[in-house]
């Protein structure tokens, strides 16, 4: 993953969205991450799923967000209907995380919905947590993320990334043990 995201902003300014706002608990019995994205913070803003199709990929939105349950249909959801990046005032610790381990980048900027138009072309660098509004021609600082979470993103998430490493490791095991194996034959 490119640590640059260009889009555009999708505003939801609303705080403590909930992760039922943004996957309704009704639909948890659907497996199929196209029919989860038919119903994206339907809870929340019924016209924001056109919005993601006609404006933009890139969600501002304000403080607490994804708050509530840990589940991870909640950034499954965003990611299939198109979301690229969020940016919000602040979000919840647990969402954060999945976010993270299935490589939704979040950028943490407080104020920065009350700053942004609907439409507006953005740019974020996720190793400074720069926000550039092309639009406006303004410079905004969130928090920039770690060099780990960098990576993982780099994998396409967490699990894709200890697969790789585990692979890593079996190849390093295996060739140890075919090296200990020709030393003993040369005793």
């Amino acid at each position: 993953m490119k640590t640059i995201i260009r889009g555009n902003a999708v505003v939801l300014k609303m705080d403590d969205v909930s992760t039922d706002h943004i996957y309704p608990a009704k639909y948890i019995n659907l497996s199929d991450p196209a029919q989860m994205a038919k119903h994206v913070l339907e809870g929340a803003d019924k016209t924001i799923k056109e919005r993601l199709k006609t404006v933009g990929n890139i969600l501002v939105t304000g403080s607490n967000f994804a708050c509530g349950s840990s589940r991870e249909q909640a950034v499954i959801t965003l990611k299939q209907a198109g979301v690229r990046a969020v940016i919000a005032n602040t979000a919840a610790r647990i969402w954060f995380r999945n976010a993270i381990n299935l490589a939704l980048p979040v950028i943490l900027c407080p104020g920065f919905v009350d700053q942004v138009i609907e439409g507006e072309e953005l740019e974020i660098d996720l190793k400074s947590g720069r926000i550039r509004n092309e639009t406006q021609e303004t410079d905004h600082q969130g928090q920039a993320l770690t060099d780990f979470i960098l990576s993982v993103f780099t994998h396409g998430g967490i699990k894709p990334m200890m697969r790789e490493k585990q692979v890593a490791i079996q190849k390093s095991s295996e060739l140890n043990n075919h090296s200990l194996a020709i030393q003993g034959r040369l005793q």
